[in-house]
């Protein structure tokens, strides 16, 4: 399941109602990662664009990973403006077994890092800086790639 928010993610709401969707279904493990907006460098807080046909088509790649070991994932991310100290990301899996769940999340969040089509901005005086020194490549991109 793949949720995009136009806000700060309501982490507690979401992770509950995953929980709720997920704990009858005889998975035995439940592994969550919220990522959270630090305070750094003097930024307010971060901005995301999201190619949602892009980010589809990878998250489909991945739930197909996920149900070929018996597991599921979840996602929500922000899109627009997110303060610091709030979140912009959750992943979870769920499966059987937790070996399987906690190494899925270490390589999902892993290649969402490094290949989801989502960029972000730093959020300074009230404006979006394009944070190019965090920001990486996707292969295949093409237009997108070009030096913002």
């Amino acid at each position: 399941m793949l949720e995009l928010h136009n806000e700060p993610l309501h982490v507690e709401a979401i992770l509950a109602a995953w929980y709720t969707q997920m704990k009858d279904k005889n998975y035995g493990a439940f592994i969550p990662f919220v990522g959270i907006v630090r305070d750094e460098d003097g930024i307010e807080g971060l901005s995301f664009d999201i190619y949602e046909p892009i980010l589809n088509s990878w998250f489909s790649a991945w739930q197909e990973k996920a149900k070929a070991q018996n597991a599921y994932l979840l996602m929500a991310h922000s899109r627009g403006d997110v303060p610091n100290h709030t979140s912009s990301y959750i992943a979870a899996v769920v499966s059987p077994k937790r070996k399987v769940a906690l190494k899925m999340i270490n390589d999902f969040v892993e290649d969402f890092k490094a290949n989801a089509p989502i960029w972000k901005y730093d959020l300074v005086d009230g404006k979006r800086v394009y944070a190019k020194e965090r920001s990486h490549l996707l292969s295949g991109s093409g237009l997108l790639k070009a030096d913002v």
